[in-house]
């Protein structure tokens, strides 16, 4: 079901779906058609209630002038899971939202348990820059995006009308959100203050962010676990869904306390 809803003066949309424990999925830089997949498969065991709201500014979505950051990001969604009076949310982000769920981490929310991080970007790591794709043709963000480039490549050419108008909102919004760099300079050394349960997962294939910028995420939180996916890329959720079910179910199924 897709509801609207004012957070804080911020109109949203959410895609809110299935029953049990919430997940707060949050999408990254191609959007919420990236993710929404991935939600139906995670809803459907029919034990976990998963919330997918779309970056305001995306999809065709009203962005309000002052939200310009991540951190923005972060603080508008700690506050919607206050609105909606949710507790022991798991928050799992790809790309542009693992690093939302990492600045959401260092909020400390008392109603989220965990955090997953699945191929973020937002740190800076020497000697692994993240892929420049704003300088990418779609073909060579796909190339770099994906293990099988072949099968999953979109051309924006094929998509509908009404979805080709929304893309450059997208990408707009992606610039504004993360920068240039898509990266914060500071981030890599507040993630020590992270204290809830982290899982950082990474595609084996990813171009855009290598595994080892992957690595140094997870090295940068206390007591946070890293996993790799063979077989996929920087959106693991598209080329290998069942293997990142398998690991966001046995996450959550773990017993959930911050850390000293």
């Amino acid at each position: 079901m897709t509801t609207s809803l004012t957070v804080h003066d911020v109109p949203l949309t959410l895609n809110d779906q299935g029953t049990g424990r919430p997940v707060l999925l949050l999408h990254g830089g191609g959007g919420p058609a990236t993710v929404q997949p991935w939600a139906d498969r995670l809803a459907a065991s029919h034990d976990v209630r998963v919330l997918t709201p779309v970056h305001p500014g995306f999809a065709g979505t009203p962005r309000p002038a002052p939200l310009t950051s991540i951190r923005d990001l972060a603080a508008l969604y700690t506050a919607l899971l206050e609105q909606l009076d949710l507790r022991e949310v798991t928050v799992v982000g790809n790309s542009l939202g693992g690093w939302t769920a990492a600045e959401m981490a260092l909020l400390a929310s008392e109603r989220c348990t965990g955090h997953v991080i699945v191929d973020g970007v937002g740190i800076e790591v020497p000697g692994h820059p993240i892929a420049d794709f704003f300088s990418l043709t779609p073909a060579e963000v796909a190339a770099r995006s994906f293990a099988d480039p072949a099968t999953y490549f979109v051309d924006p050419a094929s998509l509908p009308q009404s979805v080709r108008d929304t893309l450059p909102g997208n990408r707009a919004a992606l610039a504004l959100y993360g920068g240039p760099s898509m990266s914060d300079a500071t981030l890599l050394d507040r993630l020590s203050d992270a204290r809830s349960q982290v899982l950082v997962v990474w595609g084996e294939a990813d171009r855009i962010c290598h595994p080892d910028y992957g690595r140094a995420y997870a090295d940068a939180i206390p007591g946070a676990a890293f996993s790799l996916i063979p077989e996929a890329g920087h959106l693991p959720q598209i080329e290998r869904p069942e293997h990142l079910t398998t690991l966001v179910r046995d996450f959550l199924a773990r017993p959930q306390a911050r850390t000293a």
